[in-house]
C-alpha cells in the first residue's frame, strides 16, 4: 500500500526508477518514450552527464545557503547567463532575475511584483489583472485566480481573487470564415484595451499571457501581429505585460524566450520548467530595470520570499544545462527537429478523421481531437477521450501529455507533444507512429464500451 497522496487516488503510477536519454525506464524494465518531457520540462533527456556531474559537485562543496544570509557565485552566474540571453528579445529592458522553485511559484511573484512596483511609484489604485480565457498560469491562489482554466479554477473560485478574463488567441476555433489572420489578431487584442476601459485604465496593473498557450488548449501559437498589438495597448496605458514562459520558454519553441519570434519584450516574464530541466526543482522571474529600481529607491526591498529560492545546487544544475544547450547548439536543433515532428505528425494525422488541428512551434505540438472534422465537432466530454489516449499511449509504451476541456474547460480534448531537445529523427517517428495508433485505439475503445458516444456524436454533428 502506498501512503503517497499520488496525482489520482486510483491505482498508483508505475514506479519510474532511472532515466536513458529520451526514455524512462520503470522497475520492471520497460522503457516509455518520454514525448512530452513530462510536462514540457526534460529538453536535455534524462540522465545527462554534464548536469548530474554539475549537481555532484555543488552538492558537495555548498547544496544549500538561505538568501536572507549570502549570495552565491552560482545563483549571481545563473542571473548574468539569463539577461545574457534576453538581450535577444528585440527591444528588452530585462536587468534583474529573482530565482524560485517552479513556475506557479515564479508567475505568484510576478503579480506581487507588479503590484508592488504600482504601489512603489505612487499609483496604488492599480490592483486589476487581466488575462485570457484558456490560459493555465498556475496552482498557487494568486497564479490561479490569474489564469483561465475553468476546470483547475472552480473549486477554488471563493478563495481567489478578481480578475478579468478576454479572448484567447486561438484561430483554429475563433476565426471568422471571412476573416484574415491579420484581423482576427486585432479584434481579439483589442478586447484588452475594452476591458481597460471597462475596468478603469487607472486601475490596471497588468495583462498576463502565454506567448504559446500550453497545456490547457494545447500549443496555441498567437497570430502573427497579435502581440504587437498587445504590446502597444499595454504601453498606451500604463500597463505591466507579464509573459508566462514558463512551459514555452528556454528553447521549447526553437528560441530561448518565446516572445523573441513576437519580436516583443515583456515588463516581467516568468520561467521554470526548461531552467533546470527536471534535474533541480527551479523557476525565475526576469525584470525589467526600472521595475528593480522603483523598489531600490523605495522601500528598498521586494516584500516577498521563500526559503529555497536560489538554491545553489538547483542554480547550478540550471546553469549546466543553458551551458549544454548553447555549447551543443541545441536551439537550432529544436527548430530541425520541431520541423521533423511536424512533417511526421502531418504524414500519420495530418488527414485523420478525427485530428482537427495540428498546431505549435519548435517542439512544442498540439494536436485537438474532434469528432467531426469539417464542423469541428468534439467529442462529448463524458468520453473523457484524453484519459484513454493517455492509457493507450501508456500501454505502447508512449508518454504523451492528452488533456480535456479544450475549448471552454469542458468540451474538447488534445494531445500536447514537448519531446526532449535531443530527440532523434528515429525516435520521432515512432512517437508519430506510436501515437496515431494510440488515438485510434482510444477512439475505437471509446466506441466499443458505450454505444452512446456513437449516437451523441452523430446527434451533435
Amino acid at each position: 500500500m502506498s501512503h503517497v497522496l499520488h496525482r489520482s487516488t486510483g491505482a498508483p503510477p508505475p514506479s519510474a526508477v532511472r532515466g536513458d536519454g529520451c526514455f524512462i525506464i520503470d522497475d520492471r524494465g520497460r522503457r516509455y518514450l518520454d514525448a512530452s518531457g513530462g510536462a514540457a520540462v526534460s529538453c536535455l533527456g534524462h540522465s545527462h552527464p554534464d548536469v548530474i556531474a554539475a549537481i555532484r559537485d555543488q552538492a558537495a562543496r555548498l547544496a544549500f545557503a538561505h538568501t536572507g544570509f549570502f549570495t552565491t557565485p552560482e545563483m549571481e552566474a545563473l542571473a548574468d547567463t539569463l539577461i545574457d540571453q534576453a538581450a535577444q528579445i528585440p527591444g528588452s529592458r530585462l536587468d534583474r532575475v529573482y530565482f524560485v522553485s517552479g513556475g506557479s511559484e515564479a508567475v505568484e511573484a510576478a503579480l506581487k511584483m507588479a503590484r508592488q512596483y504600482f504601489l512603489e511609484v505612487g499609483q496604488p489604485a492599480r490592483r486589476n489583472i487581466i488575462a485570457r480565457r484558456q490560459s493555465y498560469h498556475g496552482n498557487t491562489l494568486g497564479a490561479l485566480a490569474a489564469g483561465g482554466n475553468a476546470w483547475r479554477r472552480e473549486p477554488f473560485r471563493p478563495l481567489l481573487i478578481d480578475a478579468t478574463h478576454i479572448a484567447p488567441c486561438y484561430a483554429y476555433r475563433d476565426r471568422g470564415e471571412q476573416e484574415s489572420e491579420a484581423d482576427y489578431g486585432r479584434r481579439v487584442a483589442d478586447e484588452l484595451e475594452a476591458a481597460v476601459h471597462r475596468l478603469g485604465p487607472e486601475t490596471v496593473m497588468a495583462f498576463v499571457a502565454e506567448p504559446v498557450v500550453g497545456a490547457t488548449a494545447g500549443a496555441v501559437p498567437a497570430v502573427p501581429g497579435y502581440f504587437a498589438r498587445i504590446r502597444e495597448i499595454c504601453d498606451r496605458y500604463g500597463i505591466l505585460l507579464i509573459l508566462d514562459e514558463v512551459m514555452c520558454g528556454m528553447g521549447r519553441t526553437g528560441t530561448l524566450f518565446a516572445c523573441e519570434q513576437e519580436a516583443i519584450a515583456p515588463d516581467l516574464i516568468a520561467v521554470a520548467k526548461g531552467l533546470g530541466a527536471g534535474y533541480q526543482p527551479i523557476g525565475a522571474v526576469l525584470l525589467t530595470d526600472e521595475i528593480y529600481r522603483a523598489f531600490a529607491q523605495g522601500s528598498g526591498s521586494f516584500q516577498h520570499g521563500h526559503t529555497y529560492m536560489g538554491h545553489a545546487t538547483a542554480c547550478a544544475a540550471a546553469l549546466a544545462v543553458q551551458r549544454v544547450i548553447a555549447r551543443d547548439g541545441l536551439l537550432a536543433r529544436v527548430r530541425a527537429r520541431g520541423d521533423t515532428l511536424k512533417a511526421a505528425l502531418d504524414r500519420r494525422l495530418g488527414d485523420h478523421g478525427h485530428v482537427g488541428d495540428i498546431r505549435g512551434r519548435g517542439l512544442f505540438w498540439g494536436l485537438e481531437l474532434v469528432a467531426d472534422r469539417a464542423s469541428k465537432t468534439p467529442f462529448p466530454p463524458a468520453a473523457k477521450l484524453h484519459a484513454a489516449v493517455k492509457r493507450e499511449a501508456m500501454a505502447r509504451g508512449l508518454i504523451c501529455y492528452p488533456m480535456g476541456g479544450t475549448i471552454d474547460g469542458s468540451r474538447g480534448d488534445h494531445v500536447l507533444l514537448a519531446p526532449p531537445f535531443i530527440v532523434s529523427e528515429t525516435e520521432i517517428e515512432q512517437i508519430a507512429t506510436i501515437l496515431a495508433d494510440s488515438i485510434d485505439a482510444a477512439i475505437d475503445r471509446q466506441h466499443a464500451a458505450d454505444p452512446r458516444v456513437d449516437a451523441a456524436l452523430a446527434a451533435r454533428a
